[in-house]
C-alpha cells in the first residue's frame, strides 16, 4: 500500500513530470549505448544518467558469467562513489538471483519487507522501493538483471517499471553488440595467433634443413643476430635459400609483430624501384594516382627484405645510403621527411667487393650493408644434407598434391653425386618432376631419370657397380647403401663387401634411418 495519496491534479502533473524525466533519460541512456563498445563503462555511464535524471538511484546491472553460471555485478552507481567488491548471485539466489531464474520482473513497494532480499551491496535504502527487470537478449533466457530503486514511494511505481524494462531491453542490446564484437575480436586474436605461430613454425630453425658444418655455422649467426635490430647481409649463390634465412630472423626476432615485407630489387629499373621503395603522392607522375607507400613505410617496426641488392645503380644506391643511414626518406613528388623504424636484412649473389673496386658499388654502402654477413654455403659444400632436403621436399609435394610420396634410398644415392649448381632450387624442381612422373608414388632412381635428370650417368659419377668402397670420399651411408644394392639387399652379404659383421651393418643401418628393400 502506498503511504501517501494525491489529488488527482497533482498526481497528474507528477505523472507528467515523470514522463518527461524519462524520456530525456532515455534519450540520453540511448546516446551513451551508442557511444561506445567498453561495456562496463558504458553501463555506468547509463545508471549514472538514470541517477541524475530519470528519477532513479542506486542502480544495479549484473551479467551472467558464462563459465560459472552465476550473476556477476558489472555496474553500479550510488551516491556512494567507492569502489565494490565483486559481488555474484547464484540462480535463485536472493531477489536478484530469484528473477534470473524466473526471468520475470519484481516490483517491491518496500525492499525491507521482503525476506529474500540480501542485501550484498549495502546500497539500497529499506524503506524504499526495488524493481528489479531481467536482461532479455532476443528470446534466450535472462543474460543478467537490472535494478534500480525509486527515490520516494508515491503512485507511479508501475510507471517506474515500466520504463526500468524499457531500459533493461536496451541494455540488453547494448550487451549482445559488445559480446559479439567480442567473439569476432577473440576469433581474430585467435586466428592471428594461430598464423603467427604457423608463420614462426614454417620459418623457424626447424624448416631450414641441414646438419652439416656449415650449416650449423649459418644456425648459429641467425640465432645471435635475430636478437638484434643489426643489419644483415646475406651472401651465396641463387637457390641456396638466402630469403628462408631472411624470414627465419624476422620471426625468430622481437620484431616478429611487426611486417615482414620482400622486394626483389633485380625486377625493377632505377625509376620504379624508388616509387616501389619509398613510395609516392598523388600526381608525383603520369599515372601515381593517388598517394601510395613504399615497402619501408609498410615495413615500419618490422623487417625490410632487400634480394638482389647487387644489382641497383650507383644513382640508386645514395638514395638508399641516406635511408639506412638516418632512417627517413621522401616519397616522390613530396618536400616532407618521413621517419622509419626498420631493420634492413639485404641479399646478393654478387661478388660486392670487386664490385666496389671496379666503382660498381659504393664503399659506403657496401660498409652500412655488410655489418652482419652470413654466407649460406652451396649445396655441392653440403652434399650430406641432400637426403634430408629431399625428404623434406618430397614430403611438401606431397602435401601440395594431397596423395602419399615416397623416395628410395637408391635415389637419394644418386641425388648425392650430383653437383647441384642451381642448389636447393634445381633440387626441388627436381623432386617435383619426379613426383609428377611417378604414377605409383614412389620415387627411385629409373622415375629420377625419366623425369631428365640422368644423374647417375653423369661424368665422374660412376654407377653403384663400379664403387670403390674405400674411397675417402664417399659418405659412409653412401658406402652402406651401395654394398645393399650390390649385395641385392642381403644385410651378411653387404657386410662381407664392408669388411663388418652383420651386427655392425645393422646398427649403420638402424642409425642413418636407410629403410631396406623387400624382395
Amino acid at each position: 500500500m502506498q503511504d501517501t495519496s494525491f489529488p488527482a491534479d497533482q498526481g497528474d502533473r507528477q505523472r507528467a513530470a515523470l514522463l518527461d524525466a524519462q524520456l530525456a533519460a532515455l534519450f540520453d541512456v540511448s546516446r551513451i549505448l551508442s557511444r561506445s563498445l567498453q561495456l562496463r563503462e558504458t553501463l555506468r555511464a547509463v545508471l549514472r544518467s538514470l541517477h541524475e535524471c530519470g528519477q532513479l538511484r542506486s542502480g544495479m546491472v549484473s551479467l551472467l558469467e558464462t563459465d560459472s553460471g552465476d550473476l556477476l555485478v558489472s555496474a553500479l552507481h550510488h551516491d556512494d562513489a567507492a569502489p565494490f567488491d565483486r559481488v555474484r548471485y547464484r540462480p535463485g539466489e536472493g531477489v536478484v538471483g530469484h528473477i534470473l531464474k524466473t526471468n520475470q520482473c519484481w516490483v517491491l513497494e518496500r525492499v525491507g519487507d521482503e525476506p529474500r532480499f540480501l542485501d550484498k551491496l549495502k546500497v539500497f535504502q529499506s524503506d524504499l522501493p526495488f524493481i528489479g527487470v531481467p536482461i532479455r537478449i532476443g528470446d534466450e533466457p535472462a543474460a543478467g538483471v537490472f535494478a534500480i530503486q525509486p527515490p520516494v514511494r508515491d503512485g507511479l511505481l508501475d510507471q517506474r517499471a515500466r520504463f526500468a524494462e524499457m531500459v533493461a531491453n536496451l541494455i540488453g542490446q547494448a550487451v549482445r553488440l559488445a559480446r559479439s564484437v567480442e567473439t569476432e575480436h577473440r576469433a581474430l586474436r585467435e586466428e592471428r595467433d594461430m598464423l603467427r605461430r604457423h608463420l614462426k613454425g614454417s620459418h623457424g630453425f626447424d624448416s631450414i634443413i641441414g646438419h652439416t658444418q656449415r650449416m650449423r655455422i649459418v644456425f648459429d649467426q641467425v640465432r645471435q643476430v635475430a636478437k638484434w635490430n643489426t643489419t644483415v647481409l646475406l651472401r651465396g649463390e641463387s637457390g641456396t635459400g638466402k630469403e628462408l634465412i631472411a624470414s627465419a630472423i624476422h620471426y625468430n626476432s622481437p620484431r616478429t609483430q611487426g611486417p615482414f615485407i620482400r622486394l626483389n630489387c633485380a625486377a625493377l629499373p632505377d625509376s620504379l624501384l624508388e616509387s616501389e621503395l619509398f613510395g609516392h603522392e598523388k600526381g608525383a607522375f603520369t599515372g601515381a594516382v593517388s598517394q601510395r607507400k613504399g615497402r619501408f613505410e609498410q615495413a615500419d617496426g618490422g623487417t625490410l627484405f632487400l634480394d638482389e641488392i647487387g644489382e641497383i645503380t650507383p644513382a640508386f644506391q645514395a638514395k638508399l645510403l641516406r635511408v639506412l643511414q638516418e632512417g627517413e626518406l621522401e616519397r616522390v613528388g613530396a618536400g616532407r621527411t618521413i621517419k622509419v623504424d626498420v631493420r634492413v636484412i639485404a641479399a646478393t649473389n654478387r661478388d660486392l667487393e670487386q664490385a666496389v673496386k671496379a666503382g660498381s658499388f659504393r664503399e659506403d654502402l657496401y660498409y652500412r650493408l655488410n655489418v652482419m654477413p652470413i654466407v649460406m654455403p652451396a649445396l655441392r659444400e653440403r652434399i650430406e644434407d641432400v637426403p634430408d632436403l629431399a625428404r623434406f621436399l618430397v614430403a611438401k609435394i606431397a602435401r601440395q598434391q594431397g596423395r602419399e610420396l615416397s623416395i628410395t634410398d637408391s635415389a637419394l644415392q644418386a641425388l648425392m653425386r650430383y653437383d647441384w649448381p642451381g642448389n636447393v632450387r634445381e633440387l626441388e624442381n627436381c623432386m617435383e618432376r619426379a613426383a609428377v612422373m611417378s604414377d605409383c608414388g614412389i620415387i627411385d632412381r629409373d622415375v629420377i631419370d625419366l623425369a631428365g635428370f640422368n644423374l647417375g650417368n653423369l661424368p665422374g659419377s660412376p654407377l653403384i657397380a663400379d664403387l670403390d668402397f674405400d674411397d675417402p670420399d664417399i659418405d659412409e651411408r653412401e658406402r652402406v647403401i651401395a654394398a645393399l644394392e650390390q649385395a641385392g639387399w642381403v644385410q651378411a652379404k653387404a657386410a662381407r663387401l664392408l669388411n663388418m659383421t652383420p651386427r655392425q651393418i645393422a646398427y649403420r643401418i638402424q642409425i642413418m634411418d636407410i629403410k631396406m628393400k623387400q624382395f
